[in-house]
């Protein structure tokens, strides 16, 4: 093994490069070299959980990175983005307007041109459920709102995109460590929790997962102990695999990084750190074995909650590093290793490839000049290979199989011949996936309809003068010159079979929670001697609140219902994986606005939920949550309200009071409210995040309440319209004037009516409450549809002493 000590350096102003070759593989090694940065200061990427995606054009490849804790200055949790250029080595900073709050632990998946931000930590007892997406093209960040169910809380978790889907799973959300499998279709924004089939990997965090085809495969974590093993999830059958590997596996791990070069899977770094030694594993995805690059260095890099992207042949390492209590903090430099020399590899392997112009001698055959030469098996004189074997093996399973799911079943030995055989006559099924069995002694290829309307159940038809039984005349044959019943005669002889596609089966009896219950629905209201029509009033959507799931209040509108709801509510709670399960009401008409929301699986309404780094309790079953508001919080807790008194007169269970005391950091906010159950949640929710010391509770109606010549802002969030109100703002805010953030439902066709109507009320209260302000609309922000036609515009009206 070549080691080649490294000097560190202060400045990052030249590159060092230290060889390593590869355990076993003479010939082949890495070089891995420090990147020199030019533009922003290298320390801006000491980072660790962040996040990078890859984008590629034709003439440029670069790394976006988002989040992390660390940086320049003071180390601390990051919401900057960044485009690093690893060709050139420039860093450059996107100014990115209404950007998430800082965080750490999150995913970032690229799907086109868009990234797609995934919960993570915002602070030790803050763990986010927020759904982000940064358009690269217009340089916009927006928040989504999911269809179906949310994302829980969590960071540390795993994601990976097939496709238009993200797929998320496992994670941390503080003490409670996940092994729920969520999937977003970013088309439709659709989001729900995949109940997979098959070996089911434990609850994990800090650990890796990549897509490869239609599978991710996932590697590591830590539950309890550092994990070593190696689960894929296929996405067309929606099952999980331990994946059986040969050579010898990387040692248990978490907090490392995985990618994907050519026909490998690689795992570098996490935790436990090896002595004085990174170890590159690579996943040969062709012969799925094990192979190992170590990189040795006296100054390593600490790949620890590090990221590795793949620019053309190169892998890009940013960020990384670990805190200790006797040494300080360490965070490694930005690294590149070129990928390059591991296509060597292939030479090694060439037994199990067949490739252009080469000359591979096999047990079954071998190629010459790009024609394949079958070497013809034993047959005629004494017992064949396969002596039970008269004809081609046909199993079947009870009832019809459809012709478009069938498979071909090799040994592993005879696999490279029989599919070149399936391909030549278009019998082989292009369109379905080719997979192992039997731990890869076997490989199944899919058939097309032709190659079925060959057989009968149990013989195939003779297309040629060829009798099968009769000996090959000549010591090898080229498959350019081969006949299809040649072809046949020769899969008979290597033991094919022809089985029921094991995939297409699967896929079948994988069924999403909706089918799941409309089945379960249907089996009971049968039962019953109930109507089928009953069926058209399940809901196809839900909404999750905390570990609540909440039916639409359109769903099960029928009283028959009622009079089955102590079986009926436990199948739907199950079927949808609950143990609490609710269904939503109208607000109530009162003054108040409670919920009134049913429970009807679980004990009480009371859920914890986390926003934006922000902790909300409450009982579902007497207040109110609005999910379309979040945009506004964030907005809110943006603004900088440092040495600021706010008078929230709507401050319900705290839901912009929060995001002003915790986020905008304001100095003091009056909470106006008159709800008693909004009230006991507020006081709960601000000693949970830490700041019942700078909110006063004003309990009453706020025209009586409400504190005069206070306030630099006052927050007027009462729909449909704050007016009743808009006198009591005024006499609250200072006498040189603030903001007021007048919320109201609007038409679509009167935004512009509806502001200069604000506008206008706002100068005529003010001036008959004797203060000479001029008064501007900011302004408007869109927060949502509240209906159809109808927006929820928020206007910041800015009052101004003359």
């Amino acid at each position: 093994m070549l080691k080649l000590n490294i000097v560190p350096s202060e400045k990052a102003s030249f590159s060092r490069e230290s060889l390593v070759e590869t355990e076993g593989i003479p010939g082949c090694s890495l070089s891995i070299s420090q990147m020199v940065i030019a533009g922003e200061p290298i320390e801006r990427l000491f980072l660790w959980g962040h996040s990078t995606c890859t984008l590629e054009s034709t003439n440029k490849a670069e790394v976006l990175i988002f989040g992390g804790f660390g940086g320049s200055g003071s180390h601390a949790r990051r919401h900057d983005s960044f485009l690093l250029d690893p060709l050139h080595g420039t860093l450059r900073e996107i100014n990115v307007a209404g950007r998430p709050s800082p965080r750490l632990g999150h995913t970032a998946s690229l799907i086109g041109d868009c990234m797609y931000v995934i919960g993570g930590r915002a602070d030790p007892t803050n763990i986010l459920s927020e759904l982000w997406i940064l358009n690269t093209l217009k340089n916009e960040w927006r928040l989504l709102d999911c269809i179906g169910s949310a994302f829980p809380p969590r960071h540390r978790h795993a994601a990976a995109a097939v496709g238009s889907k993200i797929y998320v799973f496992g994670g941390l959300n503080n003490d409670a460590i996940s092994s729920s499998l969520h999937v977003l279709d970013t088309n439709t924004l659709q989001c729900e929790e995949l109940i997979a089939h098959g070996e089911q990997p434990c609850a994990r965090h800090s650990h890796s997962m990549v897509a490869y085809g239609s599978k991710l495969f996932m590697f590591g974590g830590y539950y309890g102990e550092a994990l070593g093993d190696l689960y894929s999830f296929d996405t067309l059958t929606c099952s999980w695999e331990v994946e059986k590997v040969g050579g010898r596996s990387p040692y248990a791990r978490f907090s490392h990084s995985m990618f994907v070069y050519k026909n490998f899977i690689g795992i570098i770094g996490g935790c436990p750190v090896t002595q004085h030694c990174q170890e590159l594993t690579l996943l040969d995805m062709r012969s799925l074995v094990w192979k190992h690059v170590t990189l040795s260095s006296m100054d390593k890099a600490l790949f620890v909650r590090s990221t590795a992207n793949v620019v053309r042949d190169d892998l890009i390492m940013v960020g990384g590093g670990a805190a200790c209590y006797a040494f300080g903090t360490k965070f490694s430099e930005p690294m590149k290793i070129n990928l390059f020399p591991l296509l060597s590899l292939d030479d090694h392997d060439s037994s199990r490839k067949l490739g252009e112009n080469e000359v591979i001698k096999e047990e079954e055959g071998m190629m010459e000049n790009g024609n394949v030469l079958l070497q013809a098996p034993h047959v005629g004189t004494g017992s064949p290979q396969h002596p039970e074997m008269q004809s081609l093996n046909v199993e079947t399973q009870t009832g019809q199989i459809d012709a478009s799911s069938w498979v071909v079943k090799l040994e592993k030995k005879h696999a490279k011949l029989g599919k070149d055989i399936l391909k030549k006559f278009g019998w082989l099924d292009l369109e379905r996936k080719v997979y192992a069995q039997e731990d890869g002694l076997f490989i199944s290829f899919p058939v097309t309809e032709k190659f079925c309307a060959i057989f009968s159940e149990d013989r195939f038809e003779v297309l040629s003068d060829h009798h099968p039984s009769k000996p090959f005349r000549a010591e090898s044959l080229l498959l350019n010159d081969m006949s299809s019943s040649v072809a046949l005669d020769i899969l008979k002889e290597y033991g094919a079979t022809k089985l029921p596609d094991e995939l297409v089966q699967k896929r079948k009896a994988c069924k999403s929670p909706l089918k799941i219950m409309t089945e379960a629905v249907a089996s009971l209201i049968r039962q019953k001697g109930l109507s089928d029509k009953l069926l058209e009033q399940l809901p196809n959507r839900w909404e999750r609140i905390g570990d609540i799931v909440v039916l639409p209040i359109s769903s099960f509108r029928d009283p028959i219902w009622n009079s089955i709801g102590e079986e009926l509510w436990p199948i739907i709670a199950k079927s949808l994986n609950t143990c609490r399960l609710a269904r939503q009401g109208r607000v109530a008409a009162n003054g108040t606005r409670d919920s009134t929301l049913e429970i009807l699986v679980g004990d009480n309404g009371w859920v914890d939920h986390c926003e934006n780094g922000i902790l909300y309790s409450f009982d579902a079953t007497k207040c109110m949550f609005s999910w379309g508001n979040l945009s506004e919080k964030i907005r809110m807790a943006s603004s900088d309200c440092t040495d600021a008194v706010i008078v929230d007169l709507f401050a319900g269970i705290g839901y912009f009071v929060l995001p002003f005391l915790v986020r905008a950091k304001a100095k003091l906010v009056y909470a106006c409210e008159w709800n008693p159950h909004a009230i006991e949640a507020l006081k709960r929710n601000l000693e949970a995040n830490s700041v019942s010391d700078r909110c006063i509770i004003l309990e009453g109606d706020n025209q009586i309440t409400a504190p005069k010549g206070v306030a630099d802002r006052v927050c007027l969030g009462l729909l449909p319209s704050s007016e009743g109100s808009w006198l009591t703002a005024v006499r609250a805010l200072r006498s040189n004037g603030g903001i007021l953030h007048v919320h109201g439902n609007v038409k679509d066709t009167e935004v512009e009516l509806w502001a200069n109507h604000v506008s206008k009320s706002i100068s005529e209260i003010a001036r008959s409450e004797g203060h000479r302000w001029e008064v501007t609309i900011d302004h408007v922000e869109k927060v949502k549809w509240y209906a159809p036609h109808i927006r929820h515009l928020v206007a910041d009206v800015k009052c101004r002493r003359i």
